[in-house]
């Protein structure tokens, strides 16, 4: 029996061939639990949209890695995908762009069902540019420490919680108060206006965008500046004594006040203050011990090149560069009253808001705006490691749009699964990789495949899918659909690897 059974399998030219399930089918359910699915849409370019979303959550990287890895992994299996190429990734970020702001709204309709959310928080980032042509690159404020790159700007928008709502491109040049206005209409016309909060940080909110916030009804919290704090203590709004409060109102008509110093933040200051003033004296030190071995060197020379050096630490309001009397050196010169009223205000803040003390206690209001750290949170993982957003290598408009919203969708993604694997020792990143071991089995009779299974995972990968609440597909149906580039790995590369 045995033999013939084995015989049986030889005529039938039996084989097996193996693909990554795991990370795809966690990703899969877990975009389908959170409204991304139903808002992107059934159709081949919503299906090719939430493999792009998928692949930046996996493995970071361009259209055509998206494609390579779509080759190890089942993703045609278990998305329900034809065949496609990085061409029809670059038209599908295209289109994307086109339905940004349907899909959007209708992942807001799935995440918020019960209405419109009380708070939004807002910020921007920056995000430098490989090449020079993309649409919106220009030189601009740039965040990421790249000198000589051009930069877009990015604006996301989030609920109370720090989910992302809408997220929208600018050129590289933009201001950021100048970012507001198009958020204010989409809360105010596509997420439900009425009585909202922005919370904003104090280079966003100024003037101008809160008379917007409050012709449209909204609220607002933001902080004001050191200036503006220092204008207020010499018109006796303030006094300094507050500052010493764990947390004190001051309020005015229209407008309250939260006051709080950061004791941590004053003592960050003052060590940086100091360093500075050290690096300067060591300098001052290399430059005497200079003109004691070189008797024909000039002492204003090192005079001009001190203070070049004290203007770039911005410690000109409290130290001076001068010669020291009857000797051929330099001394820094020190005036402890105006370091002292330069170092008043360290790790002070004051925020400044519209709303009443029966809509939010002081408390309340120094918490929403703390909340701002959930919005920096997700730039720094839509950033960096876990899903690099930058640098960007698409050029055209729609592309960066559409690359943009990816990225945005993703993070949704792995915020979701950071927060369901909090309790376990390992990032996002590791346990996604675990996941993507897990591999199914493919069947393949006669050169056509019949049919996949999922084996039973290993006890740690068990716990991550256990840990997600997704759960997985016993069999997965094969399509036979075989993945791959147009543009092919030039030769060095193919024999490096």
């Amino acid at each position: 029996m045995y033999l013939k059974s084995f015989s049986w399998i030889q005529r039938l030219k039996m084989s097996q061939t193996i693909s990554s399930a795991g990370a795809v089918a966690v990703l899969q359910g877990l975009a389908g639990e959170l409204g991304i699915t139903a808002a992107l849409g059934e159709d081949r370019q919503g299906k090719l949209a939430l493999w792009q979303v998928i692949a930046r959550a996996i493995d970071q990287g361009s259209r055509l890695s998206a494609v390579r890895l779509a080759s190890s992994h089942a993703c045609c299996d278990l998305l329900g995908l034809d065949a496609f190429n990085e061409d029809h990734l670059y038209a599908n970020l295209a289109w994307l762009s086109e339905h940004q702001a349907d899909i959007e709204l209708r992942l807001f309709e799935q995440t918020h069902p019960a209405g419109k959310p009380p708070l939004f928080l807002y910020d921007v980032t920056s995000s430098y540019l490989e090449g020079q042509h993309n649409a919106f690159g220009c030189f601009g404020y740039n965040r990421d420490g790249k000198r000589g790159k051009k930069q877009i700007v990015i604006g996301l928008l989030c609920d109370g919680e720090g989910v992302p709502l809408a997220i929208e491109v600018f050129a590289g040049n933009t201001l950021d108060p100048k970012t507001m206005t198009s958020q204010i209409q989409k809360v105010a016309t596509r997420f439900g206006g009425g009585a909202v909060t922005f919370v904003g940080d104090r280079g966003m909110l100024q003037d101008t965008q809160i008379a917007e916030l409050v012709k449209q009804g909204f609220h607002y919290i933001t902080a004001i500046t050191k200036p503006q704090i220092e204008s207020l203590l010499k018109t006796g709004v303030f006094q300094m004594e507050l500052f010493d409060q764990s947390l004190a109102e001051v309020c005015e008509p229209d407008t309250r006040y939260v006051l709080r110093r950061n004791p941590i933040r004053a003592e960050e200051t003052q060590a940086t203050r100091q360093s500075k003033l050290d690096s300067l004296a060591r300098r001052a030190e290399q430059a005497n011990q200079y003109l004691t071995e070189h008797p024909r060197a000039r002492v204003a020379t090192a005079i001009k090149s001190l203070q070049q050096q004290l203007a770039k630490l911005k410690l000109a309001s409290w130290v001076s560069i001068g010669q020291t009397e009857g000797r051929r050196a330099v001394e820094l010169r020190v005036d402890e009253e105006e370091r002292g009223e330069e170092s008043k205000l360290d790790g002070c803040y004051a925020l400044k808001t519209d709303l009443t003390t029966a809509q939010a206690d002081k408390e309340t209001v120094h918490s929403r705006y703390k909340d701002l750290a959930l919005v920096e949170q997700a730039f720094r993982i839509s950033k960096t490691v876990e899903l690099e957003m930058r640098p960007i290598h698409v050029r055209c408009e729609a592309s960066t749009r559409g690359h943009a919203l990816v990225v945005m969708l993703a993070y949704i993604l792995v915020r979701e699964l950071a927060r369901r694997w909090i309790d376990l020792d390992l990032t996002v990143e590791e346990g996604i990789n675990q996941l993507a071991t897990l591999c199914v089995t493919e069947i393949i009779s006669d050169g056509k495949a019949r049919c996949g299974t999922l084996p039973k995972p290993r006890p740690d990968v068990a716990e991550l899918i256990a840990r997600s609440g997704i759960q997985m597909p016993a069999v997965i149906r094969s399509r036979g659909v075989k993945v791959a580039t147009k543009k092919k790995l030039p030769p060095r590369r193919v024999k490096r690897s």
